[in-house]
């Protein structure tokens, strides 16, 4: 957990995936935890980098519709980025059941609204 939410945010979706599994695990899922592992031996070298850009704090998100069949819930994202490095990011599974792209995608925007508050408030609290 502290490689994906500290210096590694490109495995995050295989790992969240693979934590839902962790007390029903089969073979195809140690098989992945190696694949996982394989990769992050292979590129050791890869990591964040902040440099010296003006401080400008840029955010995304996103949404995906009913991508689970067994529960219709939607997946929401956000990734934060200043100066050109990520600072927070995210993939959750959306608490309600959306009807409609239009409001999954307002679900998201609502989550992403909470996180910017609260990276905002402490960047203020932050000499940079």
């Amino acid at each position: 957990m502290y490689a994906i939410h500290c210096t590694r945010p490109d495995i995050t979706f295989i790992i969240c995936k693979l934590s839902r599994y962790r007390s029903k695990s089969n073979r195809d899922h140690w098989k992945a935890i190696a694949r996982v592992f394989s990769y992050l031996k292979r590129t050791i070298n890869l990591s964040l980098f902040y440099s010296n850009f003006p401080a400008v704090m840029e955010g995304y998100s996103d949404a995906s519709w009913m991508t689970s069949s067994g529960d219709n819930k939607s997946i929401s994202w956000w990734i934060f980025s200043l100066v050109r490095g990520a600072i927070s990011w995210a993939s959750k599974k959306q608490t309600c059941i959306s009807y409609s792209t239009m409001e999954s995608e307002f679900i998201a925007m609502t989550t992403t609204g909470k996180e910017t508050k609260l990276i905002r408030n402490m960047l203020f609290d932050t000499k940079l």
